[in-house]
């Protein structure tokens, strides 16, 4: 026999409340109404439900038997509701980003971990990329949000771009590097350390090139190449190699004490790091919600370094 839950759900609320007037103020209906589906229900199932000529209304066996499956229905209403609530507003779902190593590793992987304490529910499935595999991701739908430092006009048409960072990258080695130690050098002796090159494929590889030259350095030695940024802090940290790196990822590692940047003047390049989507999908809450997170994090984030000086 099937039963209409909100029958099941109608008698809870009686048994709950004590009485029928209880009851059908609690579902705000008239007790009438209430008392017309009860003996419609006692009908169909040819059995009492509430003791005949008891008051107050005392549940027959079948009635609290009932009822309790009409709580289990009031609850399971209750979840629903708040789970349709938490994903329109964006505090449930999933968001699927990718990013280059770098950036993600050392600048967005913390941003995570601090938007997940907020949102707990809120699931992030991240993966790498740089600026052309994040554009085909988009396009074919793989993930909602690509974050990648790109030259404005280099935007792939159908794309929305956010810029969050300008460009800054600075010569980075560990702190317990020679000329890390010295409040003066010339720029000579810099070719006589050797270098970790970034992966070829990355922008951070046409930089260190462009910046070697840029400080007259032509003839330089590669000692360690692509990796991870935790590869090139632990090769940085033991061992006299230098790199260059955005000094932003430089800025947020400055808490662990494994960074430190050379003072020297090298030319920036002409991008900025930026959020990526496509312009033609419908944005889920989450996503929505993520990235205008990451937007005020950047902006944060240049706040407290132009403050650095």
């Amino acid at each position: 026999m099937k039963i209409d839950p909100k029958h099941l759900h109608l008698l809870a609320e009686i048994v709950d409340s004590g009485g029928l007037s209880e009851g059908a103020m609690a579902l705000n209906k008239s007790q009438p109404s209430v008392s017309r589906t009860l003996s419609m229900l006692e009908a169909r199932l040819g059995s009492r439900l509430f003791e005949k000529g008891k008051r107050p209304l005392r549940p027959t066996e079948l009635c609290q038997s009932l009822a309790e499956q009409g709580r289990i229905i009031a609850r399971a209403g209750k979840a629903a509701q708040i789970a349709a609530e938490m994903y329109q507003m964006g505090k449930a779902g999933t968001a699927r980003i990718a990013g280059t190593p770098i950036f993600v590793d050392g600048v967005i992987s913390s941003m995570i971990a601090t938007f997940q304490r907020e949102f707990p529910d809120v699931a992030i499935h991240q993966t790498y990329g740089y600026l052309p595999e994040l554009t085909e991701q988009l396009n074919i739908g793989n993930i909602d949000l690509a974050i990648c430092p790109v030259n404005a006009n280099e935007v792939p048409k159908g794309i929305s771009f956010e810029p969050v960072l300008q460009g800054h990258n600075v010569i980075a080695c560990a702190p317990s590097h020679p000329l890390a130690r010295r409040s003066t050098f010339n720029l000579a002796e810099i070719s006589r350390y050797p270098w970790i090159a970034p992966p070829a494929g990355s922008p951070l590889y046409a930089d260190l090139r462009g910046t070697l030259e840029s400080i007259g350095v032509s003839d330089f030695k590669v000692s360690f190449t692509g990796g991870s940024l935790a590869s090139i802090i632990a090769v940085l940290s033991g061992s006299e190699t230098l790199t260059v790196l955005p000094y932003s990822v430089v800025f947020m590692q400055s808490h662990t004490k494994t960074l430190t940047t050379l003072p020297v003047t090298i030319g920036h390049p002409k991008r900025q790091l930026g959020l990526f989507w496509r312009e033609d999908r419908a944005v889920r809450p989450a996503v929505s919600r993520f990235r205008q997170f990451l937007g005020r994090e950047f902006l944060s984030i240049a706040q407290q370094i132009e403050k650095a000086g």
